[in-house]
């Protein structure tokens, strides 16, 4: 196996601690400090959730003022990868649903939190919700992951450079 997609691998390991998680890998559009279009999402556990305080930008904009539906769903998407810190296993979404309760604007500070609802063999049910300051609900996601094993991501190229500790 490529030793990049096994170094990327390492950072799959069971985190046990509450506190920051490391990115899924540099160049993540979800999470990746390098990667210039993404979203830095900075998450961190606690307990057995997974949760992130966000803001969207102007590179993230749908409608005027209001974050795309897309954008919003990447952040969600990545935000469910960081379950797989707590379970020490890679995995893959194969089902993702967002609901969308009011509309998320730019230059909101929004809070994210994700859990993992039950496993069932290889299958991981997945909740997320994202509220305002004010605490109300403005987003809403589920999703099933599959737990896959390493050569799943050999398949697409495995140029994903680890993040430096």
């Amino acid at each position: 196996m490529d030793s990049v997609i096994g170094d990327w691998s390492e950072g799959f390991a069971r985190q046990d601690h509450a506190g920051p998680l490391p990115p899924h890998h540099a160049r993540c559009l979800g999470c990746g400090p390098e990667n210039p279009h993404g979203h830095h999402l900075q998450v961190w556990r606690e307990r057995d959730a997974v949760r992130a305080r966000h803001v969207f930008d102007e590179r993230h904009v749908g409608a005027p003022g209001i974050a795309h539906g897309g954008a919003v769903a990447t952040v969600l998407d990545d935000l469910f990868g960081f379950l797989l810190y707590l379970i020490g296993e890679p995995a893959v979404t194969r089902h993702l649903e967002v609901g969308y309760r009011s509309p998320v604007l730019l230059g909101t500070p929004y809070l994210l939190e994700a859990g993992v609802q039950r496993r069932e063999g290889r299958k991981l049910f997945v909740r997320a919700q994202g509220t305002d300051e004010g605490g109300a609900a403005v987003v809403e996601a589920s999703a099933l992951f599959l737990v896959v094993g390493l050569e799943h991501f050999a398949r697409g190229g495995g140029d994903a450079a680890p993040v430096a500790p």
